[in-house]
């Protein structure tokens, strides 16, 4: 027995149509917020309005390309704005957007998520391993 056959029906209901329409849109959204560094980038936003330097020295790892590419389609999607600031030289700022900050408690609760059941997940790949080796 799948899943699937398990899940109450409610979940299914509607057309075909519908049900296929949800799930493109869920994997679009996930693709986004899921990948390596977007959930890091609207993490890091929570609350205060960064300059792509001061973004890049808190997320480690990230290199400039990367976070170019990631806050682009942030922005894109509507979850980031960027500001640029008329001085000289001109200053350029990225905040969540309304829509952008409704993702922080789903964010933090899957990145404490992450963080508390690491230690398992590690033990239970390297036991994995083990077995397979």
């Amino acid at each position: 027995m799948t899943t699937a056959d398990t899940t109450p029906r409610s979940v299914y209901e509607g057309t075909c149509q519908t049900h296929e329409a949800d799930g493109a849109a869920i994997r679009d959204v996930l693709n986004r917020v899921g990948d390596k560094w977007s959930l890091l980038v609207i993490v890091t936003l929570a609350g205060t309005r960064l300059r792509f330097s001061e973004l890049q020295r808190h997320i480690p790892g990230v290199s400039q390309r990367m976070l170019t590419l990631t806050l682009r389609q942030l922005e894109r999607d509507g979850l980031v704005t960027r500001t640029i600031h008329a001085e000289v030289p001109p200053r350029v700022e990225y905040d969540l957007t309304v829509v952008g900050r409704t993702l922080l408690e789903p964010s933090m609760a899957l990145a404490n998520w992450a963080v508390e059941h690491y230690p398992e997940i590690q033990d239970s790949r390297a036991a994995f391993d083990r077995s397979r080796a």
